[in-house]
């Protein structure tokens, strides 16, 4: 919720800005930021409690365990490796999913260190699940379309059909493109221009489609980037198609609990686009997924997880974390109540646009969004903050800290 109790100020080369206030002093910032963000449904439970055999969660709870299970906090890993454990990371802004994954490695992890990941084959990015691009594996990318494939092309037939896309077509489009990638990966141009080439119409929304359709259709996938990096080239998918659903569904309800537990299975079954009778029969068959309960809702997380589910943030003292736009903390889930306000949720997501910002967190709570004031590249080009929520004087220096420090751009 915008507050007026928040001046703006120049702190540390960067703006900090609330809506309705022109720039004023550090002073008057300082004076002006005391309080702790306002918690999404906090009731202020300080430990876990058992009910039954049924560990019950506070939100403060619930949202350490996310951001441990996220690795908000970093982690050992290499970028295959958090892909991997998460089985898929949002992807249709592309340089924020890079930004994302550099953000959940091992420290020193660039984002050149991610696209050198794409390059290699290690990672790729397709239309796995909801017609959304996502960073994945191509072992994950098989097992997903496996599962996912044909219920989200039969969710596409009325778009085919306003576009005059009919089966000849997207068969000979298909013949085409697979013809062409065994040469060579194509950019996005070429592939068009082959298509038009070939006589089929890429106009109006069609070459898009076909793309979609092509890789859901497990043909292609986007792999290396080209080499100014701008883009990525489309290239012919060679991983065998996944056989065994039931094992593949088990290992991806395992990824996903893992890497954002606890979550419910209406969570899941949102970001899958699955059956809710498949995925709880799934879950229930990963040893490692445990049950608790968040306030009314039952929640599935992680073993390793809940055995430090006692365990406050980091003491008493605050936690800040920035995300890229379009990170798994916010859009990983159905319900995005446990970690922003209505209000914040409007400014995360101007006039429900579907663009998602970047944000800033205090101990998990969205309490911001942040920019860079100029494109890469620019002669000056600094962050800018826009808190939409109060926090302490702690908490501000610490997002000075944190900007100052971002290494990910």
């Amino acid at each position: 919720m915008p507050t007026s109790s928040i001046p703006p100020t120049l702190r540390g080369g960067y703006d900090i800005q609330t809506p309705g206030h022109p720039r004023q002093s550090l002073a008057l910032r300082a004076a002006a930021v005391h309080r702790k963000p306002r918690r999404p449904g906090c009731v202020g439970v300080a430990r876990t409690t058992v009910i039954g055999m049924t560990a019950s969660l506070s939100p403060d709870q619930a949202r350490g365990l996310r951001h441990r299970a996220q690795l908000l906090g970093g982690s050992t890993l290499s970028p295959r490796e958090v892909v991997d454990r998460a089985v898929a990371l949002q992807g249709q802004d592309l340089p924020a999913v890079l930004r994302a994954i550099a953000l959940r490695s091992a420290p020193g992890t660039t984002v050149d260190d991610v696209r050198a990941a794409f390059d290699s084959g290690e990672l790729v990015r397709s239309w796995p699940m909801r017609g959304t691009l996502f960073a994945t594996t191509p072992e994950h990318l098989a097992s997903l379309l496996a599962l996912t494939g044909t219920r989200t092309l039969q969710s596409m037939a009325r778009r085919r059909e306003q576009l005059g896309l009919d089966d000849a077509t997207i068969d000979h489009a298909h013949e085409v493109a697979v013809a062409a990638l065994e040469t060579t990966p194509l950019r996005r141009a070429d592939i068009l221009a082959t298509w038009e080439d070939a006589g089929i119409s890429t106009d109006g929304g069609r070459g898009y489609h076909l793309l979609v359709h092509l890789c859901i259709s497990g043909l292609a996938h986007w792999g290396a980037f080209t080499p100014d990096g701008s883009e990525q080239f489309l290239t012919r998918t060679k991983t065998p198609r996944e056989t065994d659903t039931d094992a593949a569904l088990s290992r991806i309800v395992a990824g996903y609990v893992a890497a954002r537990g606890p979550v419910t299975l209406d969570d899941l079954a949102w970001w899958t686009k699955l059956p809710k009778t498949g995925l709880r029969a799934a879950a229930a068959s990963v040893d490692r997924i445990e049950l608790a309960q968040l306030g009314e809702k039952p929640v599935y997380l992680d073993a390793a997880a809940s055995a430090s589910a006692d365990s406050n943030w980091q003491g008493s003292a605050e936690t800040v974390t920035l995300v890229p736009a379009f990170d798994e903390w916010i859009l990983g889930y159905a319900d995005r109540s446990l970690v922003a306000s209505d209000a914040m949720f409007d400014a995360l997501v101007p006039g429900k646009n579907g663009v998602f910002r970047p944000a800033v967190l205090v101990d998990g709570v969205v309490v911001g969004t942040w920019r860079f004031s100029a494109p890469r590249g620019a002669k000056s080009r600094t962050p800018v903050v826009e808190l939409l929520e109060p926090v302490s004087g702690r908490a501000a220096r610490l997002i000075d800290d944190a900007l100052a420090a971002w290494p990910h751009d």
